[in-house]
Protein backbone atom coordinates (compact mmCIF):
# COMPACT_ATOMS: atom_id res chain seq x y z
CA UNK A 1 0.00 0.00 0.00
CA UNK A 2 3.08 2.29 1.00
CA UNK A 3 4.61 1.82 -2.82
CA UNK A 4 1.10 2.68 -4.39
CA UNK A 5 0.61 5.47 -1.95
CA UNK A 6 4.43 6.86 -3.35
CA UNK A 7 3.07 5.74 -6.78
CA UNK A 8 0.69 8.15 -6.90
CA UNK A 9 2.27 10.85 -5.03
CA UNK A 10 4.92 11.16 -7.79
CA UNK A 11 2.40 11.05 -10.45
CA UNK A 12 0.46 13.63 -8.76
CA UNK A 13 4.02 16.06 -8.73
CA UNK A 14 4.43 15.30 -12.16
CA UNK A 15 1.26 15.61 -13.61
CA UNK A 16 1.16 19.14 -11.36
CA UNK A 17 4.82 20.00 -12.12
CA UNK A 18 4.14 19.53 -16.29
CA UNK A 19 0.99 21.69 -16.13
CA UNK A 20 2.96 24.42 -14.28
CA UNK A 21 5.12 24.39 -16.85
CA UNK A 22 3.07 24.11 -19.38
CA UNK A 23 1.16 27.50 -18.04
CA UNK A 24 4.11 29.22 -17.38
CA UNK A 25 5.03 28.60 -21.18
CA UNK A 26 2.01 29.98 -22.66
CA UNK A 27 1.92 33.07 -19.63
CA UNK A 28 5.83 34.08 -20.99
CA UNK A 29 4.28 33.91 -25.05
CA UNK A 30 1.37 36.15 -24.09
CA UNK A 31 4.23 38.45 -22.44
CA UNK A 32 6.63 37.84 -25.32
CA UNK A 33 3.63 39.36 -27.88
CA UNK A 34 2.81 42.20 -25.37
CA UNK A 35 5.93 43.43 -24.91
CA UNK A 36 6.54 43.70 -28.67
CA UNK A 37 2.82 44.67 -29.73
CA UNK A 38 4.02 47.43 -27.37
CA UNK A 39 7.30 48.47 -28.77
CA UNK A 40 5.59 48.51 -32.30
CA UNK A 41 3.08 50.80 -31.00
CA UNK A 42 6.10 53.05 -29.37
CA UNK A 43 7.67 53.44 -32.10
CA UNK A 44 4.52 54.65 -34.03
CA UNK A 45 3.75 57.16 -30.99
CA UNK A 46 7.46 58.54 -31.18
CA UNK A 47 6.41 58.88 -35.15
CA UNK A 48 3.59 61.10 -34.85
CA UNK A 49 4.75 63.16 -32.04
CA UNK A 50 7.62 64.40 -33.82
CA UNK A 51 5.56 64.92 -36.79
CA UNK A 52 3.19 66.83 -34.26
CA UNK A 53 5.79 68.57 -32.61
CA UNK A 54 7.53 70.03 -36.02
CA UNK A 55 4.70 70.07 -38.03
CA UNK A 56 1.63 71.39 -36.27
CA UNK A 57 1.17 74.89 -36.62
CA UNK A 58 0.88 76.90 -39.87
CA UNK A 59 3.82 79.29 -38.74
CA UNK A 60 6.47 76.41 -38.33
CA UNK A 61 5.43 75.20 -42.18
CA UNK A 62 5.57 78.51 -42.70
CA UNK A 63 9.26 79.25 -41.27
CA UNK A 64 10.56 76.13 -42.86
CA UNK A 65 9.27 77.18 -46.08
CA UNK A 66 11.09 80.41 -46.53
CA UNK A 67 14.24 78.57 -44.66
CA UNK A 68 14.37 75.41 -46.82
CA UNK A 69 12.32 76.03 -50.07
CA UNK A 70 12.43 79.88 -50.25
CA UNK A 71 10.15 80.42 -53.36
CA UNK A 72 10.07 76.73 -54.48
CA UNK A 73 6.35 76.42 -52.87
CA UNK A 74 3.33 78.09 -54.07
CA UNK A 75 -0.04 78.53 -52.77
CA UNK A 76 -2.57 76.34 -54.68
CA UNK A 77 -6.19 77.16 -54.35
CA UNK A 78 -8.35 74.36 -52.76
CA UNK A 79 -10.49 74.01 -56.00
CA UNK A 80 -7.71 73.61 -58.02
CA UNK A 81 -7.34 70.13 -56.58
CA UNK A 82 -8.23 66.69 -57.96
CA UNK A 83 -8.12 63.29 -55.82
CA UNK A 84 -7.18 60.61 -58.63
CA UNK A 85 -9.15 57.08 -57.43
CA UNK A 86 -8.42 53.64 -58.98
CA UNK A 87 -11.08 51.26 -57.93
CA UNK A 88 -11.45 47.68 -59.91
CA UNK A 89 -9.57 49.05 -62.49
CA UNK A 90 -11.18 51.85 -63.26
CA UNK A 91 -9.50 55.23 -63.19
CA UNK A 92 -11.37 58.64 -62.02
CA UNK A 93 -10.43 61.97 -61.69
CA UNK A 94 -12.80 64.27 -59.31
CA UNK A 95 -12.24 67.30 -57.58
CA UNK A 96 -11.39 67.49 -54.16
CA UNK A 97 -14.30 67.93 -51.60
CA UNK A 98 -13.34 69.30 -47.91
CA UNK A 99 -16.61 68.15 -45.69
CA UNK A 100 -17.58 69.95 -41.77
CA UNK A 101 -18.43 67.46 -39.26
Amino acid sequence: MKKFALAVVIFFLVLSTAIIKNTTKQIEDEIFTTKENIRILKTDFENVSLEYDYLSSSERLLEYQSQYFEDELIQKNLNDIRVYNILNDVNKIHNFKIIKE
